[in-house]
């Protein structure tokens, strides 16, 4: 009897731009193979030309590698355009507020609309193309309302690229003990039928999500990312190192270096390997 095929699969290791200790370790494991994607905060403090030089000469020598654009709309960065709405001191709000407004229907599609597209315009002057995908920072695409405007930005600027859904595959009944990751099927649900009915492509389906506020085992959670993962069925990470930048911008720091101990390590092709899984 022959083996069941390997299953192709994207990793994406997102935040590319929110600190050089971050940029860095993403860098590191494009270049081992480890990683065949990653998106860039074009709103982040480390996203200088040295920094888009450096990211887009270790992709060439990847060609497996995509780099998207992750679309930032929450605190503690701050938005391109002059008149976003909410904002908190000239910063956008922090995401339990815009999620928030987005379920009560106080966000202006047009003025999220507004800011994606000078972030996606930011992305082809660093890199001189448009993004091969565009997802959002702590999954704010996915918001009701931002999803609109997020759509319309991409489907006008980037008609080529695909988008990122947070919706799993599998049965449901585990997802009741995860709260987070319930959440995101419920609000990718809404985003899959905008996505479909703007003819935008999307991941099949979505894994990665976790509490980063408890001490966790990576390479569990990783065996178990896997689990019911379709071919072309992404998983996301957070790899990096801890610098003084990240520490001030973003509470995710240690889990960040666990992250990226095991994605470079012996074990992780093996576990590749046993589930048939390949990153193409």
């Amino acid at each position: 009897m022959s083996e069941a095929p390997h299953r192709r699969i994207w990793l994406c290791a997102d935040d590319y731009g929110i600190s050089p200790g971050v940029n860095s370790a993403i860098r590191d494991l494009i270049a081992r193979g480890r990683l065949n994607a990653t998106s860039v905060m074009t709103v982040g403090t480390a996203i200088g030309r040295d920094e888009v030089t450096e990211l887009t000469k270790v992709a060439a020598d990847s060609p497996r590698c995509a780099i998207g654009l992750h679309v930032t709309l929450t605190a503690p960065f701050r938005p391109l355009t002059m008149h976003f709405r909410p904002s908190e001191g000239g910063m956008f709000p922090p995401f339990p507020r815009l999620l928030r407004a987005g379920l009560t229907r106080r966000l202006d599609p047009e003025i999220i609309r507004a800011e994606v597209m000078v972030q996606l315009a930011t992305f082809g002057e660093l890199f001189g193309r448009t993004p091969d995908f565009v997802d959002g920072h702590q999954h704010a695409q996915l918001y009701p309302q931002v999803r609109e405007g997020f759509l319309a930005a991409v489907k006008e600027a980037a008609p080529s690229a695909w988008v990122r859904q947070g919706g799993r595959k599998g049965p449901w009944l585990p997802r009741l003990t995860a709260p987070k990751a319930l959440l995101l099927d419920v609000l990718s649900a809404q985003f899959r039928s905008q996505a479909r009915r703007a003819d935008i492509a999307f991941n099949p389906a979505f894994a990665g999500a976790y509490d980063f506020t408890k001490a966790s085992d990576f390479a569990a959670l990783m065996d178990g990312f896997l689990d019911e993962l379709p071919e072309h069925g992404l998983v996301m990470c957070h790899p990096g190192f801890v610098d003084d930048v990240l520490i001030e911008l973003d509470p995710l720091t240690v889990q960040r270096e666990h992250e990226h101990a095991y994605l470079a390590g012996e074990h992780f092709p093996s576990l590749l390997d046993r589930r048939r899984v390949t990153l193409a």
